[in-house]
């Protein structure tokens, strides 16, 4: 791991050739390419910032005056189109004559400081020119009331609590640790995002004894009750990642109809097409693709010790190759992985992992798994250990990242299924995978 003045100490990627050593005669199946069928209706690209504006009408707005400051809630998450969905609520409160400004609503993300976050909303597109507006960033947090039966503290961002009013934006989706009537979406960016470091782990203690799927509703209710949120601006992506859904939802129907949008985002999300899989390779993971940095309803893992994991799909063995830029080295949720490869070893920085784990209370997705330094010492570790029977027609599988999941690659045990299916079609024949310098020499997923 990088020092401060430089330097590394501790444990290094292990070399291609002791790997290759150890795993004797196991050779790598061909790959082929499967994609999945699916009727989508995004919204244009060249609407999305109206629509976002229009949806900023739908709120309530009683009681803030002409030209009042409204505090809107922006995120970590790689939600498409980010920056015009939140550039365009900033446009429909100025229309209707208020002063917006945003802020980070991210919990403890960019390393729970200031310019962190700051940092990390700009690595989104979200800079005070594409926005229209001002960021304003702290760490500051004021108590805003305590629960009623386990008394515990609500924090709120200072800077948002002291607005006329307040609008969360954000993707309603499945949530990676628990299960819940409302999950990851408004209510959680009130609870979580804009209670900052201090809010988030309060909460993430609490959850081992009192779950999300309570804490999160009955928080939630308290901070709309005791501050001048004006209700939230839900955004739901389809298959494709693409927006599918941008609404105004007032305070009155927060929970309500953030669970029925939950729902929909149930049908919509993206999944691995087959149940059974030895060996899953992942191009790259992020804080940007998932808070849980691999989206675990995907991988089937789940780090959140005090929740059941998911009941599909059921994986031996996850390699994951990379980081992305946005993610600004924290590399949580890698615990959830068997193995990595050293680019995202060398890129992972264990101050914003602690402190994004301490918050969540998910030290094991901190975890660093062996790292390797090749692709194929890393996918021939994970195949030489799924076990005898499996090795004769393995089944595998190469993904982009976990939001990506439209192509993925397959080996011929899958596609063979593949062409059963209705909801599948083969692109490509398997073919040898191809190496230089025993990294994969192409990406036919961008293909």
């Amino acid at each position: 791991m990088p020092q401060s003045d430089g330097s590394r100490v501790g444990p290094t990627p292990v070399p291609e050739e002791p790997v290759l050593a150890a795993c004797g005669d196991t050779s790598i199946p061909e790959m082929g390419v499967v994609e999945q069928v699916w009727e989508t209706d995004p919204i244009p690209t060249d609407e999305i910032r109206g629509r976002a504006a229009d949806a900023a009408g739908a709120l309530a707005f009683e009681g803030v005056p002409d030209g009042g400051e409204v505090a809107v809630g922006a995120g970590s998450r790689g939600v498409a189109n980010i920056p015009d969905v939140v550039g365009g609520v900033v446009d429909g409160l100025r229309e209707r004559g208020y002063d917006p400004f945003v802020f980070p609503a991210m919990g403890s993300h960019g390393g729970a400081t200031a310019e962190g976050q700051r940092g990390m909303l700009e690595a989104l597109g979200m800079t005070e020119d594409a926005l229209g507006c001002e960021i304003r960033a702290t760490m500051d947090t004021v108590v805003v009331g305590e629960t009623a039966d386990r008394g515990v503290e609500v924090h709120a961002d200072a800077n948002a609590a002291a607005a006329d009013a307040i609008v969360p934006v954000n993707r309603v989706k499945p949530h990676t640790d628990f299960e819940g009537a409302v999950e990851s979406g408004l209510a959680k960016m009130l609870v979580i995002g804009m209670g900052k470091q201090r809010g988030a782990k309060t909460a993430h203690q609490w959850a081992a004894d009192w779950s999300f799927r309570h804490m999160l509703p009955e928080i939630a209710s308290l901070l709309v009750e005791e501050l001048p949120v004006a209700g939230g601006v839900a955004v739901v992506e389809d298959e494709h990642d693409d927006t599918a859904v941008i609404e105004g939802v007032p305070p009155s129907e927060l929970l309500d109809r953030e669970a029925e949008l939950l729902e929909l985002a149930y049908d919509y999300l993206p999944t691995i097409p087959f149940d059974e899989v030895d060996v899953l390779v992942v191009d790259r993971m992020g804080k940007d693709i998932s808070g849980a940095g691999l989206d675990t309803n995907v991988i089937g893992r789940r780090v959140y010790g005090n929740e059941p994991e998911p009941e599909r799909p059921d994986v031996k063995h996850i390699y994951v190759r990379g980081l992305t830029p946005a993610s600004h080295g924290n590399a949580t949720g890698a615990g959830s992985a068997d193995l990595i490869h050293a680019d995202l070893f060398e890129e992972a920085d264990l101050h914003d992992m602690l402190m994004n784990t301490v918050t969540a209370g998910t030290l094991r997705s901190a975890h660093l798994p062996p790292a390797v330094e090749t692709d194929r010492a890393g996918l021939l570790a994970c195949l030489s250990t799924i076990g005898v029977e499996s090795l004769e027609d393995p089944r595998v599988v190469r993904i982009r990242d976990t939001m990506r999941l439209e192509r993925v690659e397959a080996s011929p045990a899958l596609l063979a299924e593949a062409r059963e299916r209705d909801d599948l079609r083969v692109v490509s024949d398997a073919e040898p995978v191809e190496f230089e310098d025993g990294q994969f020499a192409e990406d036919v997923l961008d293909a």
